[in-house]
């Protein structure tokens, strides 16, 4: 029987994982479209460092997946830290240079961390009872709390530390990731265990991604965390370019990251109580009436409001998405489709921050107009994702 005591230890570890390595991340979400709209020849690239963070993770995922299944989460884990570190050193290098090329190239290692980190929410199960998972998954993405509050207020304090902006942050960034990774050498997570002729033919990637819980939590989590990415992606240049101050831009991101994971205390108990489908179709509401909060103004309440319940919408159908993937297949698929179903969720994350710039900066004549744009992007998206788990609903009751 899996021990639970070993889960709680192994959560706890990932918990601190998720606060203080993952601070780096909405730093380096609000420095990517600020620093590349100085440093990028065209403003409608400003959010590409952004979205060559999030291909590094799209691209990394799949090897990364298939170097834990075979050697283990904390090898792939000291692998991200080490891409962190990396991609920290070029974007620093590259503000001293003020190189737009060598920026990306940074934020593409940066994206190494990232994808590393969408992980620990699968290694917060993998020694946890079925009962304990969607709380497991809850617990680690509640740490998410600590580096929404971290992240940006450390941002406030190195941003001025040099002549350069923003050079302070990346060292920071730095020293997070070399720190950080300390908790991984007292990680308790064995080698997932390899397929007998007793559990039958491992299923292909077609025949999993057919298979239609598996399809509708993968489409709900791509569109859960992409539609996330193009609005918050998107913010700093709207708040600044409303008039606000960029201490404005780096408030109403924590703000947005705090509605991200303070859910994530009772996400896991919600799930467990409701089903994870109604918590999924929540989650996906939410963010619609995120974008209705967006469009109907500019005011820093608008900005707040919108970018909270952005947050929440994203929890409830992320963290739900995963938890309904995590029943849709064996352990010894678990690299498989993890691997698939990041680099599949992080793909599309990548087209909508690649979007986001260009929407914000390009659709219109005015930053208001651009923040309209990026919020009307959201519709077909809600309604296939939305229509995708009406659809799996229908499927259940029929075969029930």
């Amino acid at each position: 029987m899996t021990s639970d005591s070993t889960a709680r230890r192994n959560v706890a570890l990932l918990v601190f994982a998720q606060a203080f390595l993952g601070a780096q991340m909405p730093m380096v979400f609000v420095i990517g479209g600020l620093a590349g709209q100085s440093l990028a020849s065209n403003v409608c690239w400003a959010t590409l460092p952004i979205s060559m963070i999030v291909f590094g993770s799209m691209t990394t995922a799949p090897w990364l997946s298939q170097v834990m299944q075979n050697h283990g989460r904390k090898l792939g884990f000291f692998i991200g830290a080490l891409g962190g570190v990396i991609g920290a050193s070029i974007c620093a290098y590259a503000l001293t240079q003020s190189s737009f090329t060598l920026f990306m190239i940074g934020s593409y290692f940066t994206g190494i961390y990232m994808s590393a980190q969408g992980f620990f929410r699968f290694a917060a199960i993998d020694t946890a009872s079925e009962s304990f998972r969607p709380k497991a998954i809850s617990y680690v993405m509640a740490g998410g709390l600590v580096s929404a509050i971290m992240g940006p207020q450390l941002l406030n304090l190195t941003t001025d530390a040099f002549v350069i902006p923003f050079l302070g942050a990346y060292l920071t960034i730095i020293a997070i990731n070399v720190i950080g990774s300390i908790a991984f050498l007292f990680l308790r997570i064995p080698l997932p265990a390899k397929p007998t002729e007793a559990d039958g033919k491992s299923r292909t990637r077609l025949e999993l991604l057919l298979t239609p819980r598996i399809a509708v939590s993968i489409i709900c989590a791509m569109v859960s965390y992409a539609l996330m990415n193009l609005v918050m992606t998107a913010t700093p240049l709207a708040v600044v370019g409303c008039g606000y101050a960029q201490s404005s831009a780096s408030n109403v991101v924590m703000a947005h990251v705090l509605g991200m994971f303070v859910p994530s205390f009772f996400t896991g108990h919600l799930i467990a109580r409701f089903g994870v489908e109604k918590i999924v179709g929540s989650g996906l509401a939410i963010l619609c009436l995120a974008g209705i909060v967006n469009l109907a103004g500019t005011d820093l309440l608008n900005f707040y409001g919108g970018l909270i319940l952005l947050g929440i919408g994203w929890n409830f159908g992320f963290i739900g998405a995963t938890s309904m993937l995590a029943g849709a297949h064996t352990p010894a698929e678990g690299g498989k489709v993890q691997g698939m179903n990041d680099m599949l969720v992080f793909g599309m994350v990548t087209i909508g921050s690649i979007a986001s710039g260009g929407l914000m900066n390009c659709s219109g004549g005015t930053p208001v107009q651009g923040w309209i744009s990026v919020n009307l992007a959201m519709v077909p998206f809600l309604l296939l994702a939305g229509g995708s788990l009406v659809w799996l609903i229908k499927q259940n009751q029929r075969f029930a």
